[in-house]
């Protein structure tokens, strides 16, 4: 989700908001899906931007942080851990579910256990993306640099299990990639830079060459099961309307915006099973994200939701990273909020994601 040069944009916007007097918190109340886990992985590597940071930016020159309160409240102990949510994200549930471990640390967290390091970390970094540009302002950790982590990493566990049992883990783990979206929103929709070379066409092709590279690189280290998530529909998260003037009465998605993402999802669908053929062994599964968030959208009763047009956190049209902080109010029950700031979701929609993944991604590693 984007995050990085936000802080441009919520400059600008911060005078329009009003204030929001709901107070603090319920625990969500939806469950993560209980059936047999499988197939069964030894570990999970996790790389992308603020959607699977579990608290590597608080490691980082940066201001894109989310490691103070209200962040974190429905965390286990109520505490900020640098995720971008009221409590876990999608990595945490799947390796709980799998059996993994309770969460997943963030890499450059200091003083890392043998078993945390054997059993897996994220790499991934807010507001980061494919693009370097995307992280140029903001001195998050794009993509590319996370694989340099991912060698560091792969030192370490050597260094633990030896390299044999090393190499095993790395090609039997479940590794997750989320990113993309903060490319199109500082390059292409927000901060236009990257349209003055390529049509949006032409920046999905180079985004998507990116990727392969990238997936490449994890192939030639030894990863072989990867799941790789396309874009959310963009266009419906509640800065994106903000940032286009939609006064508070009237805000719907940005139907352009939801078409470039969904036409750079159909490419990367298609690109999966081809780069797949070319690299014997490798197992690479589409996950949409885009499908589940848009049903929730659509359909918000169905999945307990009041409020999906703004976060829970402050007015939930721009507060997000040092604008949602421990001054802010928040709503009474962020359960009932798809979003819980103005970017990212609410830990109650991660557990749908979940389940979605858990049930229509995870077969696929069976075939």
């Amino acid at each position: 989700m984007p995050t990085s040069k936000l802080f441009i944009m919520l400059a600008v916007l911060i005078c329009m908001a009003p204030i929001n007097t709901c107070s603090s918190a319920a625990a969500s109340t939806a469950s993560l899906t209980t059936r047999p886990p499988s197939p069964k992985f030894p570990a999970i590597f996790v790389f992308g931007d603020s959607t699977v940071d579990t608290g590597n930016n608080n490691y980082v020159k940066t201001i894109i942080k989310a490691n103070l309160p209200p962040y974190g409240e429905n965390f286990p102990g109520h505490i900020p851990t640098g995720r971008f949510s009221d409590g876990k994200l999608v990595p945490d549930f799947l390796a709980s579910f799998l059996g993994i471990k309770d969460d997943v640390p963030p890499f450059l967290k200091p003083n890392l256990s043998e078993n945390e390091l054997r059993t897996g970390v994220t790499f991934a970094s807010a507001g980061s993306g494919y693009d370097y540009l995307t992280s140029s302002l903001s001195n998050a950790i794009p993509v590319s640099k996370q694989v340099e982590m991912f060698k560091s990493y792969i030192n370490k566990l050597m260094g633990i299990v030896g390299k044999d049992k090393a190499n095993n883990i790395i090609g039997e783990a479940l590794v997750m990639i989320s990113a993309g979206t903060n490319d199109f929103v500082f390059n292409c929709h927000d901060i236009p830079t990257r349209r003055l070379e390529f049509d949006i066409v032409g920046y999905q092709h180079f985004l998507l060459q990116k990727l392969e590279d990238f997936l490449k690189e994890l192939y030639e280290l030894g990863c072989r099961k990867m799941m790789v998530a396309g874009l959310p529909p963009i266009g419906c998260l509640p800065i994106q309307m903000t940032a286009k003037f939609q006064i508070p009465t009237n805000r719907k998605c940005l139907e352009d915006q939801n078409s470039d993402a969904e036409s750079y999802n159909k490419k990367l669908a298609k690109l999966l099973p081809e780069l797949q053929a070319k690299l014997p062994g490798s197992k690479l599964a589409y996950t949409d994200v885009y499908e589940p968030l848009f049903g929730m959208i659509n359909y918000p009763q169905q999945y307990g939701f009041v409020e999906i047009k703004r976060g829970c956190c402050g007015t939930g049209y721009i507060e997000a990273l040092f604008l949602c902080n421990p001054m802010t109010p928040v709503c009474r029950n962020p359960s009932e909020f798809l979003f819980w700031d103005s970017i990212h979701p609410s830990q109650q929609t991660y557990i749908y994601l979940a389940n979605y993944i858990i049930q229509e991604v995870l077969p696929l590693f069976d075939k």
